[in-house]
């Protein structure tokens, strides 16, 4: 009798042992999230002051007071709570500026998501208002569907939609409601 209880034990014990063995499969993500919630930054980083750069030519110049790190989650983001300027440079140094007190940049789809007074004002001085605007990166592609204000040399555009690549070359301000030619 005493030989079936300590093998009873020995089993159970056994089992007890393979059953934790298996149960800790914490992957690597898992322990970078410990003492982290998942509403909570990884990472801060204060005074950012990027440049990228295309064969030892600058190409963009990216200005913030702080960005929020979100790469912690499963659908990772880089936000910039408190505002951003973008300087973005063309092939002749020419400079076009975006300005918005929001921004989110989504790792995995390359998405650009501008907040709150976005402003576009392009190298030949025209200018592109609106609360939102998103940019792909991977298709060079600027748009929105909220109202927008667009003002060339000689229009005044207001609308319901922005439509165009990162050059303006073929800008279009959708659904279109006022149309005002400035004079000088």
């Amino acid at each position: 009798m005493n030989k079936i209880v300590t093998y009873n034990i020995l089993n159970i014990v056994t089992i007890f042992i393979v059953t934790m063995f298996f149960s800790c499969n914490d992957s690597f993500k898992q322990v970078q999230k410990i003492g982290i919630s998942e509403n909570e930054p990884i990472g801060v980083d204060y005074n950012i002051n990027v440049k990228y750069t295309d064969s030892g030519r600058v190409t963009a110049n990216l200005i913030s007071a702080k960005m929020l790190d979100y790469s912690n989650r499963d659908f990772p983001f880089h936000q910039f709570a408190d505002g951003v300027t973008l300087y973005v440079y063309d092939k002749d140094n020419k400079k076009s500026t975006v300005v918005a007190d929001n921004a989110f940049v989504y790792t995995n789809t390359d998405l650009i998501d501008m907040q709150d007074n976005v402003v576009i004002t392009t190298h030949d001085n025209r200018v592109l208002k609106t609360d939102q605007l998103f940019y792909d990166q991977k298709k060079e592609w600027l748009y929105t569907n909220k109202p927008v204000s667009f003002k060339t040399d000689q229009d005044l555009i207001n609308g319901n939609g922005f439509d165009s690549n990162s050059k303006f070359t073929n800008a279009e301000v959708l659904e279109v409601t006022g149309i005002i030619t400035l004079e000088d």
